[in-house]
C-alpha cells in the first residue's frame, strides 16, 4: 500500500481530534451529574445549580482551559427523543401575510382565490404558489394583482414595490420578495423569544421556500408554555370598553331572541329588560325563572360589573362566541354600539357562587366576557407597536406586573385614551392575541410620559414570557403549529439505555462473529470498527450534528456495514490465496480494482445515495438517521480499506500467517455448486404469488395502518399507574371526543399508544390545550393523584402520564405523504441510472430494480396482512419509508456483489454458457452474500429485542426486507439479467469464452 505514513499520519490526527471533540461531551456530562446528585429530584434545583457554575472553569487541557457554558455548548448533542423537550413545526400564515400587503382587501376575486388556495392546497405545493394559480383561474383576466384595491395600494408602491402598470408575474415576483421578508422577520421574532427564554441548545430554523420554521428546544418541560409562546402573535392592543349597563339592554334581548331556537320547552317565563343585574345576582330570585330556558345568562356561572359583562366557564365560550356571530342577533345592538366587539379574558379562578356557603365554595375556573367599542375598520384605540421596552416586575399589591414604555407618539395617544376614560370613568381593555389580561379604569387623570403597567393574575412566569414577546415584536402573520413532538426525560432515558444496550451487544456480536469466522484478520476488522465509532462520534461532535434515537440505530446499523468491506476484501483474499497466490500477492489482488475496490465502491456508491435521498426528503429525526448513517458509510470505508490494511500489512512483514479463515470456516461454502438459474421458474412463481396477495391486502382488504404522519392526528403515549384494558380505554375517548379514538398496547400493559384525529384540521394553542384538557379529563379516573399539570406536562423522574405527545397537521401530513413517495421512486431511478452508467447495460438495471420492488412490496405485503395482530406497532410513518430505504440500499448491495462477479466472469475466459456463468457468479460470491446479510441479520435482531418499543417496527421492517433482499438478489435479479439479455449477445459471450 502507498502513502502508508500519510494515512497513519490522518488516522492518528483524527483520532486525537476526535477524542478532544468527545472530551466536551464526557465532561459536561460529568458536571451534570453532580448536579442532578446535588438538586435530588427538584429540576429547578438542578438549573439553578448549572446556572451558578456557568463561569467557573471545568476542564484545563494544560495549553487552555474551559468554562461551564463553553465545554456546554461543544458537546454532543442530543436530539429531544433521547434529551427530552419539545419540537414543533410553526406555519407563518402566507394567507395572513397576504391580506396585510393587500391592505385586506375587499376585493371578491382577491378574497376568492385565498379561500381556493386554503381548500385545494396539495402536497409540496406553497400556499403562495396555489394563490397564484387560484388569482388566474378566477379572475380570467379581468383583474390584475397590481389593482389599486389589491396590491398597486399605497403602502407597496415606491421603489421595490408595485404599479399600476405591472404584469401579473413581475407583481409576483414583488409579493414572493415580501413573502420571503415576512417569514424571515417572523424567524428572527421567534428566534429572540427563544433566546430569551432560557433553553439549552435550542434549534431553530427555516425549512425551505415553504414559510414553515423549525423549533427545537431540548429539554424544555412546561408544554403548554412553550407553545404559547411559540404560536402568539404578540399583538398588543388597547380597547375602550362598554360598560355593563351600556350593553345588558343587549344581552337581555338576545337572551329572548335566542329561546326561539336554543329552548325545547314551550313553557319560558319572560325576563324584563331591566331585570339583568337582578338575574346576575341571583338566579333563584329573578323572576322565578326556570333553568334551561335562558340559552345566554344560564350559562353565566359568576356576576359581572364594571366592564365585566359576566364570568362564564370555558367549555361555554365556543357557544356563546357562535350566538354572538348570527346576524338576528347582531341586529339587536345599539345603533352606537353595532360595531362591538366580544372578547375574552385569559382564564381565572373565582368561588362558585352557586353554592350555598360562599365561604367554604370551591374555586372554579371562569373565564371573562368583554364588549370592547369596535369601529368599520375593527381597529383599536391603540396598537401595541408603540411599546418600545417592557419588564416583569411587581405592582404594589406584590403581584407580578409588566411595566411598558411608549415612544412619544404611543405616549401622546395613550394620555388622550387615559384622559378620556377618566373623565367618563370608563375602561380600557389590554388585550393581547384577542385576549384581555386586564381593563383597568383610570382613576387618577391623564397618564402621561408614555409609561404603563399591565396587571392582572399573572404568575412569574407569565410575566416574564409576555415581556420577552413584547421586546421580541409581533409575528408579521399568526404563527400555527402544524407538527410537534413533547418528548418527556424520563423516556429519553429509557431511550439512551436501550440504545447503549443494543450498540454494545451489536458490537460485540459483530467482533465475535468476525474472529470466528476469519480468525486473526477478524481481530483487524474490529480494531477497524472500534476506530470507526470513534471518528463517526468525533464527526458528528466537531460539526454540532444531533444524536437521536433513530441516529443511534444508524450507528448500530454501521456496525453491520462497517465490516461489508472486510468481508469482501477477505472473502476476495481466500479466493486467491486458493488459486495458488502468496499472502503477499493475494492481499495486493484483493485490494486492487479487480478484486473486491469495484465491488466495494458500486455497492456503497447505491448506499450513498439512498442514504442522501433519505436525508433530502425525510425530516427531524429521519434525517439524524440518514446523517449518521451516510457518516458511517465513509467512515468505515477509510478504516475498512486503509486501517485494517496497515494491520495486515504488518502481518505479512512478520509471522505472514494470515488465512482469513479458520480451522472451522475454512472450507464453508467452498466448491458450492447450486444451479440458482435452474429453479427461477418456482422462485417466479413463488415471488408472484407473494407479490399478487401483498397487492390484493394492500389495495382491497387490509390496507394499511397510516401512521399520522400520513393522515394527520395526534398521538400520545401514556403510562397508567396499572395495567388497563385498551379497548375500554378507547371506548371511553371516543365516547369524550365524539370521534373515533384509538388506543393500543404499547410494551408493557399499563402503557398505550393513544392517536386522535379531533379538530386536526384547526390550528392553535387554544385547540391543543383544548385536546390535553379532553384527554385530561376522560382518563382522570386513571390518575386520581396527579394533577392536569404533571399530567400533561414533562419533569425528571416522572413515570405516569403523558410521556410523549405528537401532532401531525393535515397540510404537513400531506407533505410528508408526497416526500416519502417521490423519496422512494427517486431512489429507485437514481440506482437505476447510476447502475446503466456502471455496467453500461440496461439489462443491469433492470434486474437490480425488479429485486428492490420485489422487496418493497413483499415488505409491505407483510406489514398489510400482520399490523392488526402483531404485538407491536407496524404503522406506515416516516420511520418506516426510513426502513424501506435502507432495505433497498441493502439490496443493491448485495445485487452489485453478485453482478460485478457476473461482469467479471464475463470480460475473463470463464468457459460453460451464459447460465453457467451466472451461475457461477453467485456460487462464488455466496460466501460475502450470506456473511454480510448475516451481520445485518444480528445487529437488527439485537436491535429489535433491546432498542426500545419506538423503534421496533422500524427495525422490524429492516430485518424483512434484509432477508427478503438476499433472496431477491440470488433469485430474483439475475434470473432477470439472465431473461433479458438477447439470446444472439448470450451466442456471442459463449461463443468468446468456449473458443478460449
Amino acid at each position: 500500500m502507498q502513502n502508508k505514513g500519510l494515512i497513519k499520519f490522518f488516522a492518528i490526527l483524527f483520532a486525537l481530534v476526535s477524542i478532544y471533540q468527545l472530551s466536551f461531551t464526557f465532561v459536561a456530562n460529568g458536571v451534570k451529574s453532580e448536579a442532578k446528585a446535588f438538586a435530588g429530584d427538584n429540576p429547578d434545583k438542578e438549573l439553578k445549580y448549572l446556572d451558578s457554575i456557568g463561569k467557573e472553569k471545568v476542564l484545563n487541557l494544560g495549553f487552555t482551559d474551559f468554562t461551564y457554558n463553553e465545554v456546554k455548548n461543544k458537546q454532543l448533542n442530543k436530539g429531544l427523543d433521547l434529551e427530552g423537550g419539545i419540537n414543533v413545526i410553526l406555519q407563518i400564515s402566507i394567507k395572513d401575510v397576504l391580506k396585510g400587503l393587500a391592505n385586506n382587501s375587499k376585493n371578491p376575486v382577491f378574497n376568492k382565490s385565498l379561500a381556493d388556495a386554503s381548500a385545494n392546497l396539495e402536497g409540496n405545493k406553497t400556499y403562495l404558489n396555489k394563490f397564484f394559480e387560484a388569482f388566474d383561474a378566477n379572475s380570467k383576466g379581468s383583474v390584475k394583482l397590481a389593482s389599486p384595491d389589491i396590491f398597486a395600494n399605497r403602502s407597496l408602491q415606491g421603489e421595490g414595490g408595485v404599479d399600476f402598470q405591472m404584469s401579473d408575474a413581475q407583481v409576483q415576483k414583488v409579493i414572493k420578495r415580501k413573502v420571503d421578508e415576512s417569514v424571515e422577520s417572523a424567524f428572527k421574532v421567534l428566534r429572540e423569544r427563544i433566546d430569551k427564554f432560557g433553553v439549552t441548545q435550542p434549534n431553530i430554523q427555516k425549512l425551505g421556500e415553504t414559510g414553515r420554521i423549525l423549533v427545537e428546544l431540548p429539554g424544555a418541560k412546561d408544554v403548554d408554555r412553550i407553545k404559547k409562546l411559540l404560536g402568539g402573535k404578540a399583538q398588543l392592543e388597547f380597547w375602550e370598553t362598554y360598560k355593563m349597563e351600556e350593553i345588558g339592554n343587549f344581552l337581555v334581548s338576545a337572551n329572548e331572541a335566542l329561546k326561539k331556537t336554543e329552548v325545547k320547552t314551550t313553557e319560558t317565563k319572560a325576563v324584563a329588560k331591566d331585570s339583568l343585574n337582578a338575574l346576575l345576582t341571583d338566579a333563584k330570585d329573578s323572576l322565578d325563572t326556570k333553568k334551561g330556558n335562558n340559552p345566554l345568562f344560564d350559562k353565566i356561572v359568576g356576576n359581572g360589573g364594571g366592564p365585566v359583562l359576566g364570568y362564564f366557564a370555558p367549555k361555554d365560550t365556543a357557544a356563546i362566541n357562535a350566538y354572538f356571530k348570527r346576524p338576528e342577533i347582531r341586529v339587536l345592538l345599539a345603533a352606537d354600539q353595532h360595531y362591538a366587539k366580544f372578547v375574552w379574558s385569559k382564564p381565572t379562578t373565582i368561588k362558585d357562587q352557586k353554592a350555598k356557603d360562599l365561604k367554604s365554595a370551591k374555586d372554579i375556573e371562569v373565564v371573562e366576557l368583554y364588549a370592547l367599542k369596535g369601529n368599520r375598520d375593527n381597529n383599536p384605540a391603540m396598537s401595541g407597536g408603540v411599546v418600545t421596552d417592557a419588564k416583569d416586575t411587581f405592582d404594589q399589591m406584590g403581584k407580578p406586573a409588566v411595566s411598558m414604555q411608549m415612544n412619544s407618539q404611543g405616549a401622546k395617544v395613550w394620555e388622550e385614551l387615559t384622559g378620556r376614560a377618566f373623565a367618563q370613568k370608563s375602561y380600557i381593555a389590554i388585550v393581547l392575541d384577542d385576549i384581555v389580561y386586564s381593563a383597568p379604569g383610570v382613576t387618577s387623570g391623564p397618564i402621561a410620559g408614555g409609561r404603563s403597567e399591565i396587571t392582572g393574575s399573572f404568575d412569574v412566569a407569565e410575566t416574564k414570557d409576555l415581556a420577552n414577546v413584547l421586546n421580541a415584536g409581533k409575528l408579521p402573520a399568526s404563527a400555527d403549529i402544524i407538527q410537534s413532538t413533547v418528548v418527556g426525560p424520563s423516556l429519553g432515558q429509557a431511550a439512551i439505555d436501550a440504545g447503549t444496550i443494543s450498540s454494545v451487544l451489536g458490537f460485540l456480536l459483530v467482533c465475535v462473529w468476525m474472529v470466528f469466522y476469519y480468525g486473526k484478520a477478524g481481530w483487524y476488522a474490529n480494531l477497524a470498527l472500534l476506530l470507526n465509532l470513534l471518528f463517526l462520534f468525533g464527526i458528528m461532535a466537531s460539526f454540532g450534528f444531533v444524536l437521536t434515537l433513530p441516529g443511534i440505530a444508524g450507528i448500530v446499523l454501521t456496525l453491520g456495514t462497517a465490516v461489508d468491506a472486510n468481508i469482501i476484501i477477505y472473502e476476495r483474499a481466500k479466493e486467491e490465496l486458493r488459486e495458488g497466490k502468496s499472502l503477499s500477492e493475494a492481499v495486493q489482488a484483493s485490494y486492487g480494482w479487480h478484486g473486491a475496490m469495484r465491488s466495494i465502491i458500486d455497492a456503497n456508491v447505491t448506499h450513498v445515495l439512498t442514504g442522501a435521498i433519505l436525508f433530502i426528503f425525510g425530516t427531524g429525526p429521519i434525517k439524524g438517521f440518514a446523517l449518521t448513517l451516510l457518516i458511517g458509510i465513509v467512515t468505515s470505508l477509510f478504516t475498512s480499506i486503509f486501517i485494517a490494511r496497515i494491520f495486515i500489512d504488518r502481518n505479512i512483514a512478520g509471522k505472514a500467517d494470515l488465512t482469513f479463515c479458520t480451522n472451522i470456516t475454512k472450507n464453508w461454502f467452498t466448491n458450492f455448486h447450486f444451479d440458482f438459474i435452474k429453479v427461477k421458474k418456482f422462485t417466479y412463481i413463488f415471488s408472484s404469488i407473494v407479490t399478487v396477495v401483498s397487492l390484493v391486502s394492500i389495495f382491497f382488504v387490509n390496507g394499511l395502518d397510516e401512521g399520522v404522519d400520513f393522515v394527520g392526528g395526534r398521538t400520545f403515549q401514556v403510562k397508567f399507574e396499572k395495567p388497563v384494558d385498551a379497548t375500554v380505554v378507547s371506548d371511553e375517548l371516543s365516547a369524550a371526543f365524539g370521534t373515533p379514538v384509538e388506543a393500543k398496547i404499547l410494551g408493557d400493559d399499563d402503557q398505550l399508544k393513544i392517536t386522535t384525529k379531533y379538530k386536526i384540521k384547526e390550528d392553535g394553542v387554544a385547540i391543543d390545550e383544548e385536546v390535553n384538557q379532553k384527554l385530561y379529563a376522560a382518563l382522570q379516573k386513571y390518575f386520581p393523584n396527579t394533577t392536569y399539570d404533571k399530567f400533561t406536562n414533562s419533569y425528571n423522574g416522572k413515570t405516569v402520564g403523558v410521556l410523549q405527545a405528537s401532532k401531525v397537521g393535515a397540510s404537513i401530513s400531506e407533505d410528508i405523504k408526497t416526500n416519502s413517495y417521490w423519496a422512494v421512486l427517486g431512489a429507485m431511478a437514481v440506482i437505476f441510472l447510476y447502475l446503466m452508467v456502471s455496467f453500461r447495460k440496461w439489462q443491469y438495471s433492470l434486474g437490480a430494480i425488479a429485486a428492490v420492488a420485489h422487496d418493497v412490496v413483499f415488505v409491505l405485503g407483510i406489514y398489510s396482512l400482520c399490523y392488526k395482530f402483531m404485538p407491536f406497532h407496524m404503522e406506515m410513518d416516516q420511520h418506516f419509508i426510513a426502513a424501506i430505504l435502507t432495505v433497498i440500499g441493502y439490496s443493491m448491495n448485495d445485487t452489485v456483489i453478485v453482478f460485478d462477479r457476473v461482469r467479471e466472469f464475463i470480460i475473463g475466459n470463464r468457459k460453460g454458457s451464459f447460465e453457467d456463468i451466472v451461475n457461477a457468479s453467485i456460487n462464488t460470491t455466496l460466501s460475502r452474500t450470506l456473511n454480510t446479510s448475516l451481520m445485518m441479520i444480528i445487529v437488527l435482531l439485537t436491535m429489535f429485542i433491546f432498542g426500545g418499543e419506538s423503534i421496533r417496527g422500524f427495525i422490524f421492517a429492516m430485518l424483512i426486507g434484509i432477508i427478503v433482499g438476499t433472496y431477491s438478489s440470488l433469485f430474483i435479479a439475475t434470473p432477470v439479467l439472465v431473461d433479458t439479455i438477447s439470446n444472439d449477445e448470450k451466442h456471442t459471450i459463449e461463443d468468446k469464452h468456449n473458443k478460449a
